[in-house]
């Protein structure tokens, strides 16, 4: 079972892709389709990265922090 899809479902709805599609835009589909998912997975790795505070963005809070101070005297 793929998605809690069972084998016929996933004929049917092959089926229908294909009628719906035509056979020669299916190469197109599925290239679209892997090059999303791609994205996708390199997008979500970039996200899960961004958990540490670079060092620039530590200088530039501490920078800002002193322009504060300095504001308030």
């Amino acid at each position: 079972m793929i998605l809690g899809l069972g084998p016929m479902e996933l004929v049917v709805i092959l089926l229908v892709v294909l009628v719906i599609f035509g056979p020669k835009n299916l190469p197109k589909l599925g290239s679209a389709i892997g090059k999303t998912v791609k994205n996708v997975r390199e997008g979500m790795e970039e996200g899960s990265g961004d958990s540490e505070p670079a060092p620039e963005s530590e200088v530039a809070r501490t920078q800002a922090e002193k322009d504060d101070e300095a504001a308030a005297r």
